[in-house]
């Protein structure tokens, strides 16, 4: 197989609430627990964030039966106030999320680099399935 620049994968959606909305529930720990699965037998019951350029986050995710559990982590790159986010994952990939305001809706494009583990259908599958539930946590979540 030959060695070069990572497949990049790109996910999005389109969430019915004000860019300043999903960039709260996108940042703050105490959404990110809330909507940070791909499916109802995850969960994570543990977010932290230091949203600036040189900081880290780390997401705790778990199989909610306790079989499975990792750190999602990563330190940022670029942090643009709603409008984007680049960071580099622990294991050297590079994610992008831009965050386009349109009107009351915010577009989420989000562009990750792929791993060699997992088929590039199989990631999409479930990146894509992380923003579809972070789309309806924010369109149902109540800001504090």
């Amino acid at each position: 197989m030959e060695t070069g620049s990572p497949i990049t994968i790109t996910v999005e959606a389109i969430v019915h609430c004000p860019v300043e909305s999903v960039w709260k529930f996108w940042t703050e720990p105490k959404h990110i627990t809330q909507w940070n699965n791909a499916s109802d037998d995850w969960h994570t019951p543990y977010a932290e964030n230091d949203l600036r350029v040189g900081g880290t986050f780390v997401s705790r995710m778990e199989a909610k039966d306790g079989s499975f559990g990792f750190d999602f982590g990563g330190v940022y790159d670029e942090v643009n106030l709603n409008e984007s986010i680049a960071y580099t994952l622990g294991d050297g990939r590079k994610v992008k999320i831009a965050f386009i305001r349109q009107g009351d809706d915010t577009k989420i494009i989000e562009s990750f680099d792929a791993e060699g583990t997992h088929t590039v259908e199989m990631q999409q599958a479930g990146w894509q399935a992380i923003l579809d539930n972070f789309k309806k946590y924010a369109e149902t979540a109540k800001e504090e």
